[in-house]
């Protein structure tokens, strides 16, 4: 007799189960990497005629972390949304549209936004972004935008060229500086008083980083390579909440003194950043202002003084004759089998 069991929370197992002679192998299955999720996304759209133009392999480095499942919800996602917009094609289009939409919620045009909020959104955005792009270490830039989405008002998104298992130093004082960007555009062009509380995941994300390198990674030369415990919290299938306390009140002071130190320093990088390039976070945040969404070649061009070209998207005034035979959503089979990747021309209008 075989018996097969699967958990995604081994910790909380009885130790009994895992005794020799019980379940002899075990057998972990980790999220699949960047070269795994591409070849997932290939499996997933056999069924969905998809357009030369897009990249899986784009979409596999902007999906880190996403199950073969969530890779399946994406195509459907992306899809779906061919559909609606009367496509015969899946292009790149819908399938960042998806992505974003799954990753953050779906868009909020109807959200309304004063100018000013627009403006500041669009100074905050761009202060990450031009940081990102004088910073070396950090990851190129995808996409920058100041369309809401779920409880976020705009964003940038950076895609590392493939999957990281570990992170250099200097990478992580990239990463706290662009996360520092967008505050410190927003004080350097409204004023300290005109600060707002748009930078609070910034502040959590820097500080959550900061704190793993002193008490961690002993990334800390006041404190050494030490890994100092931190508080523990443990809620799971009614265990108690315990508390462990294993350093000292003075060491508890130097971590939190490491802490704001280094967080001080990358304040500082993106603040002088932004001030050597002053010019290119006004152009950029005007660009936002105009475009609302720009791709990393569109920003870079866009701060070379070439503007993006865009032809806007125009929904058919009647549905087309042929809509039986628009996008089928993924996974369900055609008589015919696997199509060909096909043009997304004609479009029907």
């Amino acid at each position: 007799m075989i018996i097969i069991a699967a958990t995604n929370r081994p910790d909380v197992l009885d130790p009994a189960l895992l005794r020799p002679g019980r379940f002899d192998r075990q057998v972990v299955i980790p999220n699949p990497d960047v070269k795994g999720r591409e070849k997932i996304l290939k499996v997933h759209i056999r069924n969905v005629p998809v357009a030369r133009d897009v990249d899986l392999g784009v979409i596999a480095r902007g999906t880190p972390g996403f199950s073969g499942a969530d890779l399946a919800n994406l195509v459907n996602e992306a899809a779906l949304l061919a559909a609606r917009r009367n496509k015969r094609v899946v292009t790149q289009t819908e399938f960042e549209d998806a992505k974003d939409k799954v990753m953050m919620g779906a868009e909020r045009r109807s959200m309304a936004m004063s100018e000013d909020e627009k403006k500041l959104t669009a100074y905050h955005e761009a202060g990450h972004a031009v940081v990102a792009l004088h910073e070396p270490q950090s990851d190129p830039i995808h996409k920058a935008t100041i369309v809401p989405r779920g409880r976020a008002l705009g964003m940038v998104m950076r895609l590392p060229d493939g999957d990281r298992l570990s992170l250099k130093r200097d990478k992580l004082h990239a990463d706290l500086a662009v996360a520092m960007g967008g505050r410190v555009a927003e004080e350097v062009i409204f004023g300290d008083d005109k600060v707002t509380t748009g930078a609070q995941s910034d502040i959590e994300q820097a500080t959550r980083m900061a704190r793993a390198m002193v008490t961690r990674f002993g990334m800390s030369d006041d404190l050494g390579p030490i890994a100092y415990a931190e508080n523990q919290e443990e809620v799971f299938l009614g265990h108690s909440v315990s508390r462990t306390q294993n350093i000292s009140e003075a060491t508890a002071q130097k971590i939190d003194s490491e802490i704001h130190r280094i967080i001080d320093e990358c304040y500082s990088r993106a603040r002088q950043i932004l001030t050597d390039h002053a010019e290119d976070l006004n152009t950029l945040a005007r660009g936002l202002l105009e475009y609302e969404t720009l791709t990393g070649d569109e920003i870079i061009a866009l701060l070379k003084g070439i503007p993006p070209v865009r032809t806007p998207y125009e929904e058919p005034a009647t549905p087309p004759r042929d809509a039986g035979t628009s996008v089928p959503v993924a996974g369900k089979p055609r008589p015919s089998g696997p199509g060909p990747i096909i043009t997304p021309e004609p479009q029907p209008r």
